[in-house]
């Protein structure tokens, strides 16, 4: 635990170009120890001024055409867009995101489907996750893993 903190620290201040103090660790290194200090197991770490930075979204997600998905992948859609009845009782809930996959959004933000899977005895593993209004999403995201990737859907293609 100490070293993730540590680790924080160290990445914060380089971005804001500053002076650490943290606890060397087995894998830590430094260019730059302070000599006999009074407390000798802590080092202090100099770093030159961080040069600006773009903050970006998470890593771009690709799009899949609706074409190339399973066809109750277009089914669920068909669903999503009249507003149900839905087969399973979980579809329609809220999507946490706890991946951290799907871009950031408020509480309440995302939504899921259950995408049926032929021969399955259970739910399966392919999900629609809308974005926004219920009925008519601003985004929708399909998983063919339960929720380890996605794909924006291209419900035009």
């Amino acid at each position: 635990m100490r070293t993730l903190i540590a680790a924080v620290t160290l990445a914060t201040t380089a971005a804001l170009g500053s002076t650490a103090y943290a606890a060397p660790t087995s894998h830590s290194t430094s260019s730059y120890a302070a000599p006999h200090t009074a407390d000798a197991s802590y080092v202090a770490l100099r770093t030159a001024p961080a040069a600006p930075q773009t903050l970006t979204a998470p890593d771009a997600i690709e799009t899949c055409a609706l074409s190339s998905l399973p066809s109750q992948a277009g089914d669920t859609l068909d669903l999503i867009h009249s507003g149900g009845p839905f087969p399973y009782e979980q579809d329609g809930t809220v999507f946490q995101n706890r991946e951290g996959i799907l871009p950031d959004e408020s509480s309440g933000y995302y939504h899921e489907y259950t995408v049926i899977t032929p021969g399955s005895p259970d739910r399966g593993a392919r999900r629609l996750v809308g974005g926004g209004a219920e009925t008519d999403p601003e985004h929708v995201y399909y998983t063919s893993d339960h929720y380890a990737s996605f794909c924006e859907v291209d419900e035009n293609s």
